[in-house]
């Protein structure tokens, strides 16, 4: 089975996330910020990673950045899911290693279409 972490310190975000993906067969591991998910990802590697930018103790680009110089997970896709639309936010998150960039709020069919993608590879 496919495992998706799914990072943000919006609990309400995080549960909206999960129950979406899980609806279409993907298991989910949550973390409330970037710290949780490094110490999380030290013992189970993912799939996918879906992180939020703006979060405290390790921001999503610092743990974007962590995730693709680490050697255990320097392969797991990276989508990133923040509120910062402007264009050197999306530049930035891809600079730092992100796979995709989507912007809240977005669609259902459109965050599905980005994750199967990233997981086809």
């Amino acid at each position: 089975m496919v495992t998706v972490m799914v990072v943000d310190d919006s609990h309400a975000q995080r549960e909206m996330l999960s129950e979406l993906l899980q609806n279409h067969g993907i298991k989910i591991i949550e973390a409330n910020d970037g710290l949780e998910a490094q110490e999380m990802l030290k013992e189970t590697v993912p799939d996918l990673v879906i992180t939020d930018l703006i979060m405290p103790e390790i921001n999503g680009y610092e743990l974007c950045r962590w995730i693709k110089n680490n050697l255990a997970t320097k392969d797991v896709p990276v989508l990133v899911c923040s509120t910062k639309s402007e264009d050197f936010d999306r530049y930035w998150g891809m600079k730092q290693g992100a796979d995709a960039y989507l912007t809240k709020p977005f669609s259902a069919p459109e965050l599905v279409k980005t994750v199967k993608h990233l997981l086809a590879g």
